[in-house]
């Protein structure tokens, strides 16, 4: 933690894991929840936020090779998810931009985000796209929700972000 930021990104640990599975699970209306063994498989993925030594947001992508060539797979930004108490701090802003900062490395295509909240990843500079782009991700990653009959009347809005030549050096 800096002097003058009063949270804390760091990767996540197999410790972690059951404080993330409880976070996502908080925002119910906004997140697609994730069973315990997935957060576990994919720990190496998230980036927590804390405060004072607790976990009060995460975030977390997923490579969607299926979008796009494999050389310029798409990556989907995840249970990006800040506790009620700290939001308004940059707290989700900072962790989205952390998983940017990852994921560059791997020359992705763009950042992808299907989202309740799409005023807040549009000041990230995402846009918005039609859900028919993004079909095998819908249809995939949809098929399980049971919120809505199908993805078309989920209305989750799609957006994506180009990351072409975005990448970080070194």
């Amino acid at each position: 933690m800096s002097d003058t930021s009063p949270f804390n990104l760091r990767p996540a640990r197999l410790t972690d894991a059951e404080r993330i599975f409880t976070l996502i699970r908080q925002h119910p209306d906004e997140l697609v929840p994730k069973p315990m063994g997935d957060i576990v498989a994919i720990i190496d993925r998230f980036v927590v936020a804390e405060v004072e030594g607790e976990i009060v947001g995460c975030a977390t992508y997923s490579i969607l090779p299926e979008i796009g060539t494999a050389e310029r797979a798409t990556v989907e930004l995840q249970s990006v998810a800040v506790g009620a108490a700290h939001r308004r701090l940059g707290i989700g802003r900072a962790l989205v931009e952390r998983l940017l900062e990852r994921i560059a490395a791997f020359e992705p295509a763009e950042a992808l985000v299907l989202t309740f909240a799409p005023g807040f990843f549009a000041k990230l500079g995402f846009s918005e796209i039609p859900k028919s782009k993004v079909m095998h991700k819908l249809y995939s990653g949809c098929l399980h929700c049971t919120k809505h009959a199908d993805p078309f009347t989920c209305p989750e809005i799609a957006m994506a972000k180009k990351l072409k030549g975005e990448r970080v050096s070194g």
